[in-house]
Formats: C-alpha cells, structure tokens, sequence
C-alpha cells in the first residue's frame, strides 16, 4: 500500500512533465492564432557561476491575419548562483497591414558589469567589478510613410543605482562618467526600413535604422550628450534551406557620456564571443557575416550556423584605426522550435581574443 502510494504521485508528475516536455517543442497552432511558449534555461559564465533561467516568447499577427507580418514579444528572466538576477523584454510588433511598428527593449538587472577601461587598445589587466542595479526602456513608435518604410519619435531612458565600484587588487582605474550612478532621458526619431517578414528567422530581406538621440537635463538626463545609430541587415537564401546574412551596426556619440552609455563591443547579438563593454568608447563600427543552415538537409529539426565578424571603437570618428580591429568567429547549433512559424532555439558559441562565450537565445542573433 505504502509502495503504490509513494509511487502513483511520481508517475503523475513524471507524466506532467512529459506532457510539458511534448508542448514545449510541438508547434499545433493554427496558422494565424497566437502562439504562447516558455521554457527553462541553463548557462555557465565565471562572472555568474551557474545561471538558471525561464524564457518566454510570444507570437501573434494583427487581427490574427496570416497576410501580417509575425509579430515577438519575448521575455527572458534568470538568477545565478551569486545572487544575480534579471528580466529582459524585447518586442517586434507590427499592425495591421504595416501601419504601425513598435519596436523596443526593457532590461533590468541586479548584475556585475566588468570594466575594462575605456578606448581601443587592448588590456591584459584584471577589470573593475561594478556591482549595480540597471533599469532600461527602450521604444520605437513608428508610423508607416510607404510601403516597407517608417518613421517616428524613439525614447530611450537608462538608469544605474545602488553601484558599488570594486577595484582589482594589483592596480586602481580611474572611475569613469556615471559610476556613482545616473539617470539619463533620451528623445529622437528614428527612421527604418524593414521588409522582412519574420523577425526571429529572416530568409529573405532588408532592415535598415537610422537614429538619432538627444540627452539633456531639461527633458530629465543628468548628463548632456547625443548619439546617431546605424543598424543594417541583409538576407540572401543560397537554398530553400540555407541563408546567408550579413549586418553592419555603429554608434557615433559625443558629448559627457556615462561609462555604460559608450558604445560597447560585445554581447549576444554583434561581435559573439567579447564580454559586453570589453572595448568601450564614443564611437564604434562593427560588422557580421553568417550562413546558416536551416535546417540540415538530413534532419526536419536541428540546424546549425557559422560565423565572423570585426569591430572597432574610437574616441572620434576621424580616430578608427585599423591596428585596433579586433575580430571574432563562432559556430551554432539550432533546433526548430516552432515547425509552423519557422524559429529556432539557438546555442552559439563565439570565440575571440578573451576565449569562448556561450549564447542561449530564441531567435536568431540578427
């Protein structure tokens, strides 16, 4: 008695947790209806220690017309064995026959950021540890002028508190713009081109952005600066499986800007493989080329993608120096998530001066 009723809970949760399993990777919705998933993830990196984390992402097209484009909200909160934590929304959202695009970001985190100094050349010296709270929100509200093209105002506000600067124990940096902590308040426009049709796996297609931001104290930023965004990608089947992408990104800022508000090489989209901010300065201008397999010819689920790319940052434009490249290569594997929607779980690896990071993302990097 005692057996069978230590045992009948087990196989219920066992039985859940498949049925969980099957629902995370089966994609049954019917063309046009949103689309709701969530998974767990794991990823190990020394500035965290192990990270444990749950992803979300959802799908839908206006009107639940499948003539719309697929619009993405995903979330993606974690915590790690030291203590960090955070959430992370991006969204992608198109109206009903294009007329309006929302295009943004949220961050906040209670997250080590490693400081390196700032400028192009490289540092063999141990970084600075600024422990902080970090809250952004980024939005684009774009109206469409023709066909593929729009336009509209874009804010952009970025807040550090509760900041701790810890210095290495054989050397001091000087502390940088911001490490006491900030608030900034950015207002512009931004204009983008955009003709693809789906966000997260672009087979075919142009994204084109053009920004510009204006930081000042009268609209509520404690420093006084401004920067011009540029953001381009382009996408070329070379099969009805594989495609070919490429993208150039750059920052051009000037003015007194906070540390973290530099243009910052690195991260999960563009140059894989450096720690977000390992090179930092006024100005960058970084490209990117993959192929990528989607999926393998011998496999209905699993894919994979190859990388390379370079980047630069400088104090001024008229300052880029070849000298100062600084390259990137990587490989990853994708498995296809959702058959009906055409998107892949990614897991790329990026390697570069600094050795391997590791990426865990749905959708694809760009």
């Amino acid at each position: 008695m005692g057996f069978f009723g230590l045992t009948t809970p087990l196989l219920g949760q066992d039985s859940r947790f498949k049925s969980f399993i099957k629902k995370t990777i089966s994609d049954t919705t019917a063309p046009g209806k949103p689309s709701y998933r969530f998974y767990p993830t794991l990823a190990y990196a020394p500035e965290t220690s192990f990270e444990f984390g749950v992803s979300s992402l959802l799908l839908f097209q206006a009107k639940n017309d499948t003539l719309n484009r697929l619009s993405e909200v995903q979330a993606f909160g974690f915590v790690t064995m030291k203590g960090q934590y955070g959430l992370w929304i991006d969204n992608a959202i198109y109206g009903d026959h294009d007329n309006w695009f929302l295009l943004g970001r949220m961050r906040f985190q209670k997250f080590p950021l490693l400081y390196y100094g700032i400028g192009p050349s490289p540092s063999a010296k141990e970084p600075a540890l600024i422990d902080a709270n970090y809250l952004l929100f980024r939005q684009r509200v774009l109206r469409k002028i023709i066909p593929n093209l729009f336009v509209g105002p874009e804010i952009d506000y970025q807040q550090l508190y509760n900041t701790a600067f810890k210095q290495p124990k054989d050397h001091l940096y000087e502390k940088p713009l911001g490490t006491n902590g900030t608030i900034n308040v950015g207002l512009g426009a931004a204009l983008v081109y955009d003709n693809r049709h789906n966000v997260l796996n672009v087979r075919k297609g142009l994204f084109g952005e053009l920004s510009f931001l204006k930081y000042h104290p009268s609209i509520g930023s404690e420093y006084t600066f401004h920067g011009v965004n540029l953001d381009v990608r382009s996408y070329h089947p070379t099969s009805p499986r594989n495609v070919l992408a490429w993208q150039v990104y750059g920052n051009f800022y000037g003015g007194n800007i906070p540390f973290n508000q530099l243009a910052l090489m690195g991260g999960e989209m563009i140059m894989r493989g450096y720690y977000s901010g390992r090179y930092r300065d006024k100005n960058m201008i970084a490209a990117q080329v993959e192929h990528r397999w989607l999926p393998f010819g011998f496999s209905k689920r699993f894919g994979a993608a190859a990388f390379a790319g370079a980047a630069v940052v400088a104090p001024k434009i008229s300052e880029f120096s070849t000298q100062y490249i600084r390259p990137t290569a990587g490989v990853g594997l994708r498995y296809l998530l959702f058959p009906r929607r055409d998107i892949y779980l990614r897991l790329d690896v990026g390697f570069s001066e600094d050795g391997p990071n590791f990426y865990l993302f749905t959708g694809e990097a760009f």
